[in-house]
């Protein structure tokens, strides 16, 4: 039997961004399934409840048989382990991103060996897009449908109020 290659694609997704949607899409000739899941950041508290961001990214990948949805509340790499995956997927916009992103996959390759981390560079006009600036926005009533999705729209009825 074929083992399959899987790929988890972490994050807060607090919102999903076009930058996340690409780097997805981008990857898919990689893997033969990719696991985009929402990650509990013990430092963060967000903008938007967990089941809404579950939403948003299974209707961003609907139509893609190889994008999985899920959440989790462990360490990625036992996520990983969990799930069959052999590889973590990272979106790099900025030498910040990579300088913050290979000390975590530094780490994570101490915590489990048998882990990859796979860079893919976000495209230049994806690069000034973060899901931050995008709270940024929408916390001062702005306009974001050019920073996310064409298939999700967010208004201020979604922000978590909990």
């Amino acid at each position: 039997m074929k083992q399959e290659n899987i790929a988890i694609f972490p994050g807060s997704f607090d919102p999903i961004t076009k930058g996340h949607e690409s780097i997805v899409l981008r990857a898919m000739p990689l893997f033969d399934k990719i696991i985009v899941a929402i990650g509990e950041n013990t430092s963060k508290k967000s903008m938007f409840p967990l089941e809404k961001r579950i939403s948003w990214l299974k209707e961003t990948f609907k139509q893609y048989e190889k994008v999985e949805i899920d959440s989790f509340n462990t360490l990625t790499v036992n996520y990983c382990k969990e799930k069959g995956a052999k590889y973590i997927l990272r979106g790099l916009r900025n030498t910040m991103d990579y300088q913050y992103e290979m000390n975590i996959a530094r780490i994570n390759n101490e915590l489990n060996p048998q882990v990859e981390t796979i860079f893919i560079l976000t495209k230049p006009e994806d690069a000034a897009i973060s899901s931050s600036f995008v709270r940024e926005i929408i916390t001062f009533g702005g306009d974001v449908q050019k920073f996310i999705p064409k298939s999700i729209n967010i208004t201020q009825k979604d922000i978590n109020h909990g």
